[in-house]
């Protein structure tokens, strides 16, 4: 320990810095040291190096002097000092400098707070210490330390309780929680939240739960920002500057229409102890003036860019949330029109966020169905560099969510004991948390529609309060009427395609089928690519469609989605493009998706006078068909077509895993067991039938003959086979083997 003098501090104003003062060569490097004022009294100061003090005397203030009693040109023991402890939080008391001062102006010890952590950046502070505090331009303060509360910071990073302790010591970190008491007799008008001994979180509310927010099957999708974005927050500047480690200022949160994107984001500003946060959607940014669009971001900047300039790293987190950000950061040079106005606004943003003049006290948050929209520049690391996909709930994630949503519910005993929510999580493939809240919401209103008695005026059982109960009938009733997943199975297009099911009349059928239901099971449990496309081909009417619709019904993949040329009538080749690529987007946000592209041939403008096909959607089909689904994602794709020479020309065949083959009836024994299917003809009608057909080539489609067959259930009784096999000889499908 080296031997000092005491001497006064050089100025004024480093009197207010609450720092001992050195000679620039007596201390290099070092922050903080300790003196020995003898009787083993010892006090810690951080320092500041000035020339003006001479070498090996150390210059105080008059309340420093005044607290470690030295007196000028007193000999003192120093040693440098490390600081082990972080404050969580410090209350001081305070007065005014000069007694004589009265004043009933009030201080907001909200602002002092926050001038207090800018003013004394990083210093160690010890109980009972006194300092000079200039708050803004009002009276110059006196201020004693009372009491010192320090982060276990080994508690916090063993995962342990990291509750504060009491301390004698310690080190002001930004995030500290700062308290002013008014001293005894003192004449000090203090007002707000900071007055007092009133407690406030620190950056990460240790508190913080799941359930209680509201958030349900997000756990992974948390963790994940949390590691990325606020593990760093948590920990003390020095240990972030050691690491050379820059904190995220940026977060996209993208997904589908209903998972929780803006519930997620929302929730994330109120767990961190930061500013309040700006949350704005993207249109409301847009102006009709030349300018004000770029001049509206800048607002959003503004106080964190003067936060910045006067506080430096020790500046409070401001939280930006853009909701629907592709709104505004649409790929520049994208959007019509000669202003540029959608560019330039692009560009103010990715300026503000990480530019030249780059903002460190920033987290922007952005939210996003249509990722794709965005311009990758917002996206690179620096700016919005944590992309995480809230994606539709897994049958766990659906469990919490109904939980959630059912909470008050069973609070109040208002549902009934057979509701299981594991069975309805079961029930609920491919429902977002929008959709599940909406389901209980539909079995809500059953349950209540039941009490309402609606005669020649709406009334309400006076008894509801007791009788309302929600039962596990009122949500199989909302899940069959009310609420349809978007990302689900479209079952009115198959039950139209199988509005005459499936009528078995020979092994091609049998064999179709098992190998649809063989592909289904392969696209499922693959541990390759995940990708199965399969061509179902065969001759006009031959019943490739139905066939199609049962096998996707078969798989019982929860998203099946149609595709049919009867949608884009009249649609452009571009807009014909983007619908079908849609379609497969939707797909790939799925675990296991179906597509069913029926009638392909039309869907690529195929005529045969020229022959005419749309060349571009061909060229987005091809891709398609190969492109194999994201990581984790299985796909099954099915294709019908009555073309299949046309496909091979335009080389498609060889975009599929399998082509299955469907024939038309070709034997007599497969138009009897569609007849005898049909119930239209009696055992004597068919006898004969079998006696008109035998000998005879028979060539033609399920469809067409269950037209005739419906034709003849018009036609009487006398002259029902007559008219039967007249119309299969004059269309061509039953005639003599010698003809030509």
């Amino acid at each position: 320990m080296a031997v000092f003098k005491v001497t006064k501090c050089p100025t004024d104003d480093l009197s207010l810095t609450n720092c001992a003062i050195t000679n620039e060569s007596d201390f290099p490097g070092v922050r903080h040291i300790r003196i020995n004022t003898g009787g083993g009294q010892t006090f810690v100061f951080s320092i500041k190096a000035h020339s003006s003090v001479p070498r090996y005397h150390v210059g105080f203030s008059l309340p420093q002097r005044k607290w470690a009693v030295l007196s000028l040109n007193q000999e003192i023991g120093v040693e440098p000092y490390q600081p082990e402890e972080y404050l969580s939080s410090i209350v001081l008391e305070v007065d005014y400098m000069q007694k004589k001062t009265v004043s009933q102006e009030p201080y907001d010890s909200d602002e002092m707070a926050k001038e207090f952590v800018m003013s004394f950046p990083n210093q160690v502070f010890t109980v009972g210490q006194q300092l000079a505090f200039s708050f803004k331009d009002k009276k110059l303060l006196l201020a004693v330390v009372r009491d010192l509360e320090v982060a276990n910071i080994v508690a916090l990073k063993e995962g342990r309780d990291a509750k504060p302790k009491k301390a004698r010591i310690g080190q002001l970190m930004p995030n500290t929680t700062v308290q002013f008491e008014k001293a005894e007799t003192s004449a000090l008008n203090l007002v707000g939240k900071s007055k007092g001994l009133q407690l406030r979180q620190s950056i990460i509310n240790p508190d913080w739960d799941f359930q209680k927010m509201g958030i349900g099957g997000l756990s992974n999708e948390f963790n994940a920002i949390f590691r990325r974005a606020f593990a760093s927050r948590v920990f003390p500047p020095e240990i972030v500057e050691q690491l050379g480690c820059k904190h995220v200022k940026g977060i996209l949160l993208f997904g589908p229409p209903g998972t929780g994107k803006t519930l997620m984001a929302r929730q994330i500003g109120k767990m961190l102890n930061a500013r309040e946060p700006k949350i704005v959607n993207g249109p409301q940014i847009l102006d009709k003036y030349v300018g004000e669009s770029e001049a509206n971001v800048r607002r959003l900047f503004a106080e964190a860019e003067e936060e910045e300039k006067r506080a430096g790293p020790n500046s409070g987190l401001h939280i930006i949330i853009f909701d629907e950000i592709d709104a505004i950061c649409k790929q520049r040079g994208s959007v019509a029109g000669a202003t540029g106005v959608h560019d330039t606004v692009v560009n103010q943003l990715l300026s503000k966020i990480d530019g030249v003049e780059q903002l460190n006290n920033i987290l922007v948050i952005g939210m996003t169905n249509r990722k794709d929209m965005i311009d990758e520049a917002l996206m690179r690391p620096g700016r919005l560099e944590v992309q995480v996909e809230i994606s539709l709930p897994d049958e766990e994630g659906r469990v919490q969510i109904l939980d959630i949503h059912t909470a008050r519910m069973k609070s109040y005993k208002k549902i009934s004991s057979d509701v299981d929510l594991s069975e309805l999580a079961t029930l609920t493939k491919n429902f977002s948390g929008a959709e599940l809240e909406g389901l209980v919401r539909a079995a809500q209103s059953t349950a209540m529609n039941r009490l309402i008695k609606a005669a020649s005026k709406v009334e309400v059982d006076p008894e509801a309060m007791e009788k309302l109960l929600v039962t596990h009938a009122d949500f199989i009733h909302a899940l069959k009427h009310d609420i349809k997943p978007a990302f689900g199975t479209a079952e009115e297009i198959l039950n139209q395609c199988l509005l005459r099911g499936i009528i078995n009349w020979g092994s091609p059928v049998t064999n179709i089928l098992e190998d649809g239901n063989l592909l289904a099971q392969q696209a499922r449990e693959t541990d390759g690519s995940g990708l199965v496309s399969v061509l179902i081909e065969g001759p006009p009417n031959a019943g490739k469609t139905a066939l199609a619709a049962q096998i996707a019904k078969n798989s019982n993949f929860p998203f099946v989605k149609v595709c049919t040329p009867e949608e884009m009538v009249g649609y452009t080749e571009t807009a014909k493009c983007l619908s079908i690529r849609k379609i497969f987007d939707d797909a790939y946000r799925s675990t296991l998706s179906c597509i069913l592209v029926d009638n392909i041939e039309r869907l690529l403008d195929y005529g045969p006078i020229g022959p005419r096909y749309s060349n571009l959607t061909l060229q987005a089909l091809l891709v398609l068909l190969k492109k194999e689904p994201p990581p984790g994602k299985k796909l099954l794709i099915l294709c019908t077509s009555s073309r299949r020479q046309v496909l091979e020309d335009m080389e498609m065949l060889s975009a599929f895993t399998t082509v299955l083959h469907v024939p038309n009836l070709s034997k007599a024994e497969h138009l009897l067991n569609v007849l005898e299917a049909s119930e239209v003809f009696t055992n004597a009608e068919l006898k004969q039938i079998t006696h008109q057909v035998h000998g005879k080539r028979l060539f033609i489609g399920i469809k067409k003959l269950l037209a005739l067959i419906d034709m003849a259930r018009q036609t009487d009784e006398r002259h029902r086979v007559i008219k039967l096999i007249t119309k299969l000889e004059e269309d061509g499908a039953l005639e003599d083997p010698g003809m030509a």
